[in-house]
């Protein structure tokens, strides 16, 4: 069924463009620029709620902090992407289950994406109404990457692929791969939403050092408050460096496991394409992720360095599909 698959691949290129657009909204620190949730002091859009938004800035004694009508603007705009993606992936459900003897195959999972987007509202909701804790902050960056990865799987779903039962021989890698750029995809989460990107400003020693001074009890508390610790003091700086040096070192592991995922794919002949973009999207995420910390933190390659992560994650996702779904019934003509 054409409109379904096209309804579903719409919602998987959506979904990675508000993943990257959230991360904008956070790095250019305008998570607050819209206070309330889930209009702007009260009104749909930044333009009917000028005069309060100029207040707040003058209450904050100008625009450099985090409200500005440029920040609100940005702040909704990503409201407005990802309520889209929320009513398209709405009527990819009813469809699919309108449809489902056409389809040929179960609505469950698109059910299921539902229930994840209606919990990724709730954590977007508490990431402004308990100002950017960085728990809740983290939470829903995993939210949008699970959204994209399970849309993309549900897309690859929609088309029939030729039988490689060789590459079943990668099932054990593919799924090491994408655990490992899961908990990746979190510890960087977690460096960002504690603004934690610059505790190690050199590399690839972290303040000239191998294993720096570090705080590990506060560093990975859940329950507090952006900047405190748990206990309401301020974060301590060694606190920030033990994310970053965490996220970093782990980096390695990536490197490695997924590094070796790619080469066992060049060595099946049906996944020799997917194992060349696993090993260039490898690379350049790892550029990314050096070039942020040595450029010291540009806006446009630290959005690029979320974009990679999603990238990384999707082609993880497409190579574990492979790996255990590689041939698919054809689409009933409806």
């Amino acid at each position: 069924m054409k409109t379904y698959r096209t309804l579903v691949v719409a919602a998987t290129l959506l979904a990675f463009v508000v993943v990257v657009v959230g991360a904008f909204v956070r790095l250019s620190d305008a998570g607050l620029g819209c206070p309330d949730w889930p209009g702007c002091y009260g009104k749909p859009a930044p333009a009917l709620a000028k005069t309060a938004i100029a207040r707040a800035v003058a209450r904050q004694g100008g625009e450099h902090g985090p409200v500005s009508l440029g920040k609100a603007w940005k702040e909704m705009g990503h409201r407005y992407l990802a309520g889209t993606l929320g009513l398209l992936i709405l009527a990819i459900a009813l469809l699919g289950w309108l449809r489902r003897r056409a389809l040929a195959q179960t609505p469950w999972l698109a059910t299921a994406i539902v229930f994840v987007v209606a919990l990724q509202a709730a954590l977007g909701m508490w990431t402004v109404t308990l100002l950017l804790r960085p728990a809740i902050v983290t939470a829903h960056l995993a939210g949008g990457m699970t959204t994209f990865a399970l849309l993309l799987w549900l897309a690859l779903r929609q088309w029939r692929f030729p039988s490689a039962p060789e590459a079943r021989s990668l099932r054990a890698p593919a799924v090491l791969a994408l655990c490992v750029v899961a908990t990746q995809i979190l510890l960087g989460g977690w460096v960002s939403a504690n603004y934690a990107a610059l505790a190690c400003p050199d590399w690839p020693l972290c303040l000239g050092q191998v294993v720096p001074p570090m705080d590990f009890s506060h560093a990975f508390h859940l329950v507090r408050e952006l900047g405190h610790t748990g206990d309401g003091e301020m974060l301590p700086f060694p606190a920030l460096t033990a994310i970053h040096w965490t996220h970093r070192t782990f980096a390695l592991l990536v490197v490695l496991v997924v590094g070796w995922t790619a080469y066992r794919g060049l060595k099946v002949r049906a996944l020799r394409p997917f194992g060349w973009l696993l090993a260039a999207v490898l690379g350049i995420q790892f550029s990314l992720g050096v070039a942020n910390v040595l450029g010291g933190l540009p806006l446009a390659v630290a959005d690029a360095h979320n974009a990679g992560a999603a990238l990384l994650l999707g082609s993880l996702v497409v190579l574990n599909f492979f790996a255990f779904h590689g041939l698919r019934p054809p689409l009933q003509k409806a």
